[in-house]
This record gives structure tokens, sequence and C-alpha cells, in this order.
């Protein structure tokens, strides 16, 4: 008999699972550290937009969608409130986009 035919089956996973895999939410925060002073105040708005698009990112990649035109402003939105980050601006929903695309 064939050494492939005595594997047994791999569990389903994201991609070829029937329903969505649901979330896995993170089991404890990452704790945060200060940000280092003395910067203009918009190098802070731009960093922290950044990390908000990147956890908008892996939460929809986890969730199964991983197409950037998959990913309309309602389902940034929606994800960002089952993570519990604040509803992201059209720019921050423009960004996660971006690193959905560029990220292939």
């Amino acid at each position: 008999m064939p050494a492939a035919a005595l594997t047994s089956k791999p569990l389903p996973t994201q991609s070829t699972a029937k329903r969505p895999v649901l979330l896995d939410l993170p089991y404890a925060p990452v704790e945060k550290r200060p940000l280092p002073p003395g910067r203009p105040r918009e190098w802070y708005v731009t960093h922290n937009r950044r990390l908000k698009a990147m956890r908008l990112a892996i939460a929809l990649l986890d969730s199964g969608v991983y197409m950037p035109n998959q990913a309309r402003n309602e389902t940034i939105r929606s994800t960002a409130e089952l993570i519990g980050v604040h509803p992201p601006s059209d720019t921050t929903c423009h960004m996660v986009r971006a690193l959905m695309r560029y990220a292939r």
C-alpha cells in the first residue's frame, strides 16, 4: 500500500473549511510601552494609525477575508468592534486594504 494512503486526512483549515472559522481572540493583551518623547504630534498619529491598521488586517485575515476588495469599510468597522478597538476612519480603512494588498 502506498505511504500516502496510510496518512490520515488533515483537519480543515481556514482555507478548506466549509464555514468561516471563528476569530481566535488573544488570550492576554500585549503589554504597552510608552512611545518615544520629542516627536511631532503627526508622527504619533501616523504611528498609532499604522498599528491599528495592522491589527485590523490581521483580524480580517484570521476571519477569512483575504482580498482587499472583500474588505469594505463596513466589514473593517465590524471587525474593529469585534476585536474591541474604536471604529477606524476612512483613511485607516484605506490603510488596512493597502496592507492586505502588499502582503501578498
